[in-house]
């Protein structure tokens, strides 16, 4: 891949972060998400502060960890149909109530503490498709979204490392109770400052053909799935593998150490990749970037000493991010109209699934073949994301596929200040509407 293009260098991050409601959106959504990303680690470690076992704990965050893949589509689709501030705030207050119901009631009920962590995973709001959804709207620009796309994955990166280690700080100043009700009080008032603001509360979604598939009637959604459910049964290995490893090595702060080199390599190729402008198709350009993600997991299988496996881990994060963010352009030029938020959220589901299914392969293998056969689940899955996409390579290439209509349309000429209907770079409903604006047609490469 190479820099190119007339427009690049054209805007930046701060140019992003400067536009309208940008910063209140980001910021909004992270402290929004963190139930989400410190779920897991806060019901294991409230499990065993109440006396649970291993195992409860591990049933526990897999019922979590379940529910949160089947609301975030439900969910994602009565976003597109109700609108933001109807759905995301009301499902943010359930889910975090659920939390709260188990801090407050503990694992005496087991009905109680599996109904609770259900309720709180299957309501988690999808506040990530709903800023994909609101990036056009609020940036007007199509290099502003793409590098928006960027800054996201960063972000998200940053808040998977931060998250859990403020859970761990709340732990050691209050109690594990307390760091459930904490984070997901913080939760709901980051939803509330994203619906509160005006393009989330006057958001609609494009108007939608009434199909029972919503999104996944789409084939390319369907190939781009399948391939990050790849992706996810990588990271979910490595998570695995990497607890494996720092118990080969009698330290348990490697596996820490692991995990923060790979969200350091993914955070600086994400801020590289959407610094640039790109040439070539968003689906090209992510089966290139699916291709060196994988040959970066295929060294850890080497398992040599701690600072050179940092080095491995690191350099197998680099590309994490830019795939994130390439995907995100993917699924906005393939998602049928009025569909952007389910689909984003089906994104969601597809890696969270595959990262499940990626500890649930590599414990056996751990046991069965060993730490460096382990690591190799990761190479292996990254290899499989790769062929799934060249195997739909044509597919991939035609994101107005007869009866799949794309949920894109252009940036008005003049638009009001109050004007934040659901609009979007590309040919399709421009196609069925009138001409699209110039430099924003279908073929514009990403």
């Amino acid at each position: 891949m190479g820099a190119g293009g007339a427009g690049a260098g054209r805007t930046g991050y701060g140019d992003v972060l400067r536009m309208p409601y940008a910063a209140r959106l980001l910021g909004g959504t992270l402290v929004g998400r963190l139930p989400h990303a410190t779920g897991p680690v806060a019901v294991v470690l409230f499990t065993r502060a109440e006396g649970g076992s291993y195992s409860l704990a591990g049933a526990l965050a897999a019922v979590y960890g379940v529910a949160t893949a089947v609301g975030q589509p439900l969910l994602g689709r009565a976003v597109d149909l109700k609108g933001q501030l109807r759905v995301q705030l009301p499902a943010a207050v359930v889910s975090a109530l659920g939390m709260v119901l188990l801090a407050v009631a503990g694992i005496g009920s087991l009905p109680v503490a599996f109904g609770a962590v259900a309720v709180a995973g299957l309501f988690t709001p999808p506040l990530e498709g709903g800023l994909r959804a609101l990036w056009p709207t609020v940036l007007r620009d199509e290099e502003r979204v793409h590098r928006a796309y960027a800054l996201d994955a960063v972000a998200q990166e940053v808040m998977f490392t931060v998250g859990p280690l403020l859970v761990t700080l709340l732990v050691s100043l209050r109690s594990e109770a307390a760091a459930l009700v904490v984070i997901n009080v913080l939760g709901v008032l980051g939803a509330l400052a994203v619906v509160s603001s005006e393009p989330s509360r006057t958001w609609r979604s494009a108007p939608r053909e009434a199909h029972w598939l919503g999104a996944l009637r789409s084939p390319g959604l369907l190939a781009l799935f399948g391939a990050f459910f790849f992706v996810g049964l990588a990271l979910g290995s490595i998570t695995v593998a990497g607890v494996a490893y720092a118990d080969d090595h009698g330290r348990d702060e490697i596996y820490g150490w692991l995990l923060a080199a790979l969200s350091f390599g993914a955070l600086v190729g994400g801020v590289v990749y959407g610094a640039r402008h790109w040439p070539g198709t968003p689906e090209s350009r992510l089966r290139a970037i699916t291709a060196l993600l994988a040959l970066g997991y295929l060294p850890l299988a080497l398992t040599p000493g701690v600072v050179p496996m940092l080095g491995l881990a690191a350099l197998s994060g680099v590309f994490l991010a830019p795939a994130l963010a390439c995907s995100f352009v993917v699924v906005d030029r393939h998602a049928p109209a009025g569909t952007v938020t389910e689909a984003f959220s089906w994104l969601v589901t597809a890696f969270g699934v595959g990262a499940a299914a990626g500890t649930a392969v590599a414990g056996p293998v751990v046991e069965g073949a060993g730490t460096a056969w382990s690591f190799s689940v990761a190479g292996a899955a990254g290899l499989a994301a790769l062929l799934v996409l060249t195997a739909t390579s044509r597919v991939l290439a035609a994101p107005a596929a007869a009866g799949c209509p794309v949920r894109s349309g252009s940036v008005p000429a003049a638009p009001e200040p109050d004007d934040f209907a659901d609009t979007r770079f590309g040919s399709g409903e421009n196609d069925r509407n009138g001409a699209a604006e110039p430099g924003f047609s279908s073929g514009r490469e990403a």
